[in-house]
């Protein structure tokens, strides 16, 4: 699910940004041997995601039991509902939880939001997409999100696919220029450039793109190049609105004549889904990684425990 992404490392550097020297509240006040039960609530309906991540952040505090009451990646209406249980020492379940809710959260609106987006144009046969609009350093977790939410990726990165943007169409001689070159240097890759207007997109499917980003227009503009892209190039090209696109307006552009919908809003401006974490009476016992919505067990590791400052004796 997150192939490319060394999420060990992602989690250490969140969690030492918090951290830091050690948790000084929770020294102070909780023994070392003191441990607990936390349960994290959904207050909010809406599609969780992101128990990967939660798990490896709770791990690293030296938690030693994580179990999903409930699945991930499932629209949920009903609230408040308990979704996950994890036990261990208290100063390490404190130590994680604002790191383990503050990717839990965002993702989850992620994909909260991006289901959003799905269901508005639903029956219409038009994709949302996502774009490069991400946290640096989130981007495969964003963009996991979108998956979970029901929507789709666009390329990952520069390296996985050419988008031929107004600034290279500029810098190359024009549209049509652009596309030939992008096919004499990479025969075999998709070619999609951004089009301004209806000529420009005959001009882009005659040199060879295969899909139009059709940015910025109004719904006359994207149905006029829709049309013309089916005229030009058939059902062998398709075209991709965005720009300008919520959640009010999205419906009426899916009825464009538009293949594809992408949405930076996804990741960049999505709301953080409300859960929260409480932490009863000190619980005994130690044992695996819980069999649940993951499902499979894994055995923790055994991390070096938050330090705190002001340690009782």
């Amino acid at each position: 699910m997150l192939e490319g992404l060394d999420l060990r490392e992602l989690v250490a550097r969140a969690l030492a940004e918090d951290i830091g020297t050690g948790d000084m509240t929770a020294g102070a006040v909780i023994t070392r041997d003191a441990r607990g039960t936390g349960e994290i609530v959904q207050k909010r309906s809406g599609i969780v995601f992101g128990y990967e991540v939660g798990v490896e952040v709770f791990r690293q505090c030296g938690a030693t039991r994580f179990d999903a009451l409930e699945p991930e990646g499932e629209w949920r209406e009903l609230v408040p509902a308990s979704l996950v249980r994890v036990e261990g020492s208290a100063r390490g379940l404190l130590a994680a939880e604002r790191t383990a809710l503050n990717f839990l959260c965002h993702l989850s609106g992620v994909a909260t939001l991006t289901a959003h987006y799905v269901r508005a144009v639903k029956g219409t046969g038009v994709t949302i997409l996502d774009t490069r609009k991400t946290m640096p350093g989130l981007r495969v977790l964003e963009k996991a999100a979108v998956r979970a939410g029901g929507g789709a990726n666009h390329r990952i990165g520069l390296y996985d696919g050419i988008l031929i943007k107004e600034n290279h169409a500029a810098l190359a001689g024009g549209v049509g220029a652009a596309v030939s070159r992008a096919r004499t240097r990479q025969p075999d890759r998709e070619i999609e450039i951004e089009c301004g207007d209806a000529g420009q997109v005959r001009e882009a499917v005659r040199a060879g793109a295969e899909r139009l980003l059709l940015d910025n227009m109004d719904l006359d503009q994207l149905r006029e190049a829709a049309a013309a892209a089916r005229e030009e190039g058939g059902e062998g090209v398709t075209t991709e609105a965005s720009g300008g696109v919520t959640l009010d307006n999205v419906a009426e552009v899916a009825t464009t004549g538009v293949d594809f919908i992408s949405v930076g809003a996804l990741t960049h401006s999505a709301p953080a889904l409300d859960l929260s974490m409480l932490l009863d009476a000190p619980a005994t016992g130690e044992g695996a990684l819980g069999e649940g919505a993951l499902g499979e067990q894994a055995e923790l590791a055994e991390p070096s425990e938050p330090s705190g400052s002001g340690e009782p004796g």
